[in-house]
């Protein structure tokens, strides 16, 4: 997989508003973003050694240097962050599989009244309560529980997600960033390999380097028994290394998608 930070900062340089980043521009200006010779500038670097950056010729740049150059093209927190594993010496090792903890089993199914369920740093679904299986499908005959290939792949992810453009950029974007982090995992490789064969919408997005993370937000369901739900979700990484992260959906209180949420409760029950 791709490591190379040059693609990114290009990307990243060609979106960014001159005016934000402290560059005056005049009526004629033609370029798209900022010329390297301005991001060279601002980030206090040569532009010799930017455009080597861009073009993949410049081995180890310094955290000092990532952060200017962060700093420059108004990155946020995550595609900092994700600069700094492109740029990494050595990729980070993949969590090794994992079996869910028995424990966490039991929380999920006394969480009736709350859809949660345990995804991988793959986006697998490694384990589920009865309510997240009735709002999403269900996970115990899927012949495939990835959330990307279902996000991406499945016709029935557009009819699920009202948002589904949305949701489709939030999955790539996370499915970049781990990429970049554990670029040396086969599986999560041979899954992006066929996403990109698959899908156009998963090409189109992934050239145009979107990374996201989204650890807290609100989702759209069209659910054929339910309706529409809006539903607020939380997303928890677990403290133990595994990669694997726990996703839990509540409704609004007094929200049209509480009673719905109510009925699949009831539904599953």
């Amino acid at each position: 997989m791709d490591r190379e930070p040059g693609r990114f900062l290009k990307s990243r340089r060609e979106a960014a508003t001159p005016a934000e980043c402290g560059v005056l521009t005049g009526p004629r200006r033609r370029v798209r973003g900022l010329r390297r010779e301005e991001v060279a500038q601002l980030a206090g670097i040569s532009v010799e050694y930017y455009i080597r950056l861009e073009q993949g010729r410049a081995r180890g740049p310094s955290p000092e240097v990532l952060d200017a150059l962060a700093r420059t093209l108004r990155l946020d927190d995550v595609e900092r962050g994700h600069l700094h594993d492109l740029a990494a010496a050595r990729p980070a090792r993949p969590p090794s599989a994992r079996r869910v903890r028995p424990e966490l089993r039991q929380l999920l199914a006394k969480m009736d009244r709350v859809p949660a369920l345990v995804v991988d740093h793959r986006l697998d679904v490694v384990a589920w309560n009865a309510l997240s299986a009735q709002l999403f499908f269900d996970f115990e005959t899927a012949p495939d529980r990835n959330l990307a290939r279902f996000c991406l792949l499945d016709p029935a992810s557009r009819e699920l997600f009202p948002d589904w453009h949305d949701v489709a950029r939030a999955t790539v974007g996370q499915l970049r960033l781990i990429a970049a982090r554990y670029a040396t995992d086969q599986a999560l490789a041979t899954l992006i390999g066929e996403l990109t064969l698959r899908s156009e919408t998963f090409r189109t997005l992934w050239s145009g380097q979107v990374v996201q993370q989204r650890t807290h937000g609100r989702k759209r369901f069209r659910h054929p028994v339910a309706g529409e739900l809006t539903l607020r979700f939380e997303n928890f990484e677990l403290p133990d290394l595994s990669g694997q992260r726990l996703i839990m959906f509540t409704a609004e209180p007094g929200s049209p998608s509480e009673p719905a949420l109510d009925l699949l409760a009831h539904w599953a029950a």
